[in-house]
């Protein structure tokens, strides 16, 4: 099984979010045990590695970037991805960009907490919840 996981995701855990921390890194685990395929979308590298280095310093932000990319594949958007996008009946080009990532990438799922922005998609989007007790119950 291979998921895209949308930027809240990580926020949720490397901000230590709550309510949301849990579930959102029991889904981070899973791919860090191997256990499914977890893909980002490359844009999200240069966010999470801005956000670390603001709230802590650079010796973190590299030790996370360096986990991400030793753990997740990182999907590239190119040209065809963002003409795609805004084709796409998502008010947010971010999630749309996401969404064409997932899709052109043949991700199974989209784990996001904002499964509304990504109705009517051929990828499924779920909640980490969702998600979790789908895996769970296999």
């Amino acid at each position: 099984m291979k998921i895209m996981i949308d930027l809240n995701i990580l926020l949720d855990v490397f901000q230590k979010r709550e309510p949301h921390y849990y579930a959102s890194s029991m889904v981070l685990n899973k791919v860090l045990m191997n256990e499914i395929s977890g893909d980002l979308p490359a844009h999200a590298i240069t966010t999470i590695y801005y956000l670390v280095l603001k709230f802590s310093n650079r010796d973190k932000a590299i030790e996370v970037i360096d986990l991400i990319i030793k753990h997740f594949g990182i999907v590239p958007a190119d040209k065809s991805v963002f003409i795609n996008a805004r084709g796409l009946n998502i008010s947010d080009f971010e999630d749309a960009v996401v969404a064409s990532l997932a899709k052109f990438n043949d991700d199974d799922f989209i784990i996001t907490r904002n499964v509304s922005d990504f109705k009517n998609f051929p990828v499924k989007a779920m909640m980490p919840t969702e998600f979790l007790a789908i895996i769970e119950s296999v």
